[in-house]
């Protein structure tokens, strides 16, 4: 199976509305409708990243955003001062989950935007009760930060 990353637009947007996420509530994994939204408003304020809405032999399998973050209140102090990406709204549709589909995505698209980009640590948010996505992203070089915003705890990942 061929996993291509394409960005996510206007375009395809009603592509990235089939991702069959239904078993994940919205509080936990941010859905296409939002994505699209922060991507309008990074491309909006020249932010480097990139949303990306993932096929698998042309069908349209997971969402992916990875970008410059704006620092928040609430990053851990490890984060604070210095540029790093924040990881947003990773989602693999249902069909294809457990099947090593989702690492595939995860380092391709870090690798994509560290070539276009350069090496920045990766954050991101795990909600406390998705105890999957915790294992998943520790299994990909992923430290818990033991620092929360609302119900999400805080990932960690420095460049080598």
């Amino acid at each position: 199976m061929e996993i291509l990353l394409e960005q996510l637009t206007h375009d395809n947007y009603d592509d990235a509305l089939k991702v069959n996420r239904d078993d994940i509530p919205e509080e936990w994994v941010d859905n296409a409708t939002s994505l699209m939204e922060v991507t309008d408003y990074g491309a909006e304020h020249h932010l480097i990243g990139h949303t990306y809405l993932v096929r698998a032999d042309e069908k349209p399998v997971g969402l992916i955003m990875i970008g410059e973050a704006l620092e928040w209140d609430t990053d851990p102090d490890e984060m604070k001062g210095k540029p790093f990406y924040r990881v947003m709204g990773f989602v693999v549709d249902k069909a294809y989950r457990n099947r090593g589909i989702g690492g595939e995505i995860l380092e391709k698209a870090v690798a994509q935007v560290y070539s276009e980009f350069g090496k920045r640590p990766l954050a991101l948010g795990v909600h406390r009760d998705n105890l999957r996505a915790g294992r998943f992203y520790e299994r990909h070089g992923f430290k818990r930060m033991g620092v929360y915003e609302g119900n999400d705890e805080y990932y960690l990942r420095l460049t080598d």
